[in-house]
């Protein structure tokens, strides 16, 4: 029998899972840089969004204690029910197993907070309980120390869980460029939020492609005069 996780991950065989992508988890995160936590994670769903991924968004006490969800995935996802609960785990609330069951695809992405709790007993048991493929992306997801964070993983991993990163993940479901139909999205997402990556992007379309330089909002700016 071939290991299912050696297939690539595709538009069609994953699902996404954000878990507790909250204030009140996130001010206790110490094992990424927060910013850099909230702009992965909506880097994430924007890649789902290009790829019509089916995506599931979850909460756990929005209102006595965690707050609700950062306002930017949201605004991602306007009109995806948010599935609040009080267990730490996922898995526990039939609401969340009902809507992995209904998008009907074993491998499930997932990036939450925190690593070491919600993501950890949701990744277990979903693998025990559910027969799924959990695909937990690292730098999406955060802990509550350096340590708390890597040792869970490691915990997950040799259960069974394969780490990924969200640009990763992105990147395999674009798979080829000559994927026209997704490729100017994709890009678009790389140059907002891929650090490096975006910045060498814009550098090659304006300085080798020779495109126009355009403002945030695409407004076309005039030349600038060489300088002697």
């Amino acid at each position: 029998m071939i290991n299912p996780k050696l297939e690539l991950l595709t538009p069609e065989n994953c699902q996404v899972i954000f878990i507790d992508q909250q204030p009140q988890m996130a001010f206790g995160v110490q094992s990424i840089d927060r910013q850099a936590l909230k702009n992965n994670v909506v880097a994430l769903a924007k890649g789902a969004k290009i790829f019509s991924i089916p995506t599931i968004i979850t909460t756990v006490e929005s209102e006595s204690f965690s707050g609700y969800s950062y306002p930017e995935l949201l605004s991602v996802f306007p009109e995806a029910p948010i599935l609040e609960r009080t267990s730490m785990n996922s898995w526990d609330d039939q609401k969340v197993r009902d809507a992995l069951k209904k998008n009907g695809r074993k491998k499930v992405i997932v990036s939450g907070l925190w690593t070491e709790v919600c993501n950890n007993t949701f990744a277990l048991s979903a693998m025990l309980e559910g027969g799924y493929e959990i695909y937990m992306v690292a730098d999406a997801s955060g802990g509550t120390s350096q340590a708390a964070h890597d040792y869970s993983m490691q915990r997950m991993i040799q259960a069974g869980v394969v780490p990924v990163t969200w640009q990763q993940v992105m990147l395999e479901w674009q798979r080829d460029w000559k994927n026209r139909e997704t490729y100017d999205a994709v890009m678009e997402l790389v140059k907002e939020h891929s650090g490096a990556y975006g910045m060498g992007v814009d550098y090659a379309y304006t300085m080798v492609h020779k495109a126009p330089q355009r403002t945030e909002h695409g407004q076309v700016l005039a030349p600038v005069a060489a300088s002697l």
